[in-house]
């Protein structure tokens, strides 16, 4: 498994918007903000449904998690993407950090990767209650 999802009805705008706000809550701040849909049609004239990918960060976890291993880096930030689906529903997904950690077999990236993990899950959490 390379990540975790939760399906979140509403409009997509509105959605994309709360994400940023949970995650923040959760000490994550937003790097980047790729619009995948509008990339694909300038570039390709692909169309496509509503596509964003969130490039989030907690900053003292990314510290730990360098310090540790430096090329760690090569996986930060951490994903996150918000789809739109064919049914009107949008998805969250945030990258699995055991996936991206388990290669470096460093018992201190574990124990990052434990607190990084719970936090998009109570993220996510908050998300399914609203």
């Amino acid at each position: 498994m390379y990540g975790f999802t939760i399906r979140i009805p509403g409009a997509f705008e509105v959605v994309v918007a709360r994400v940023p706000e949970e995650l923040k809550r959760e000490g994550f701040g937003v790097l980047a903000d790729i619009d995948v849909q509008a990339t694909l049609k300038a570039k390709l004239g692909v169309k496509r449904l509503p596509y964003r990918n969130l490039g989030a960060c907690n900053r003292p976890l990314a510290h730990r998690a360098i310090e540790a291993e430096p090329d760690i880096g090569l996986f930060l930030p951490c994903n996150v993407i918000v789809p739109r689906e064919k049914d009107g529903r949008n998805v969250m997904g945030f990258m699995e950090p055991a996936a991206v950690l388990a290669p470096a077999e460093r018992p201190e990236l574990e124990t990052v990767g434990t607190e990084v993990r719970a936090r998009p899950l109570r993220v996510r959490d908050t998300l399914a209650r609203a």
